[in-house]
């Protein structure tokens, strides 16, 4: 699974914990952490404390590896996020007949 935000990450964490019956609050405290933390990280906060997030996949059982393999020029144009125009949005909706 390619984890490329925090929105992803949280809904890994949040489906692991579901396919493992456990609620928000026995993972809360298996990891030592707050049920509104749990909530926090699998909603994708992007400041939930890396070491805690790393305690969390631990206890969920789930294995973190690194892909070292560059990416060509291709691939990472797909991971671009495309920039919108606003003034070309703003002309042609003025161009619109009322």
């Amino acid at each position: 699974m390619l984890l490329r935000t925090p929105t992803d990450l949280g809904s890994a964490i949040r489906d692991r914990r579901r396919r493992l019956n456990l609620d928000q609050e026995d993972l809360a405290n298996q990891v030592g952490v707050s049920r509104k933390w749990i909530i926090d990280v699998e909603k994708g906060k992007p400041r939930a404390e890396i070491g805690l997030i790393l305690r969390t996949i631990e206890v969920l059982g789930v294995r973190l590896s690194l892909d070292t393999n560059e990416m060509t020029p291709e691939e990472t144009a797909t991971l671009a996020v495309p920039v919108a125009d606003i003034d070309r949005i703003i002309e042609r909706a003025r161009d619109k007949p009322a």
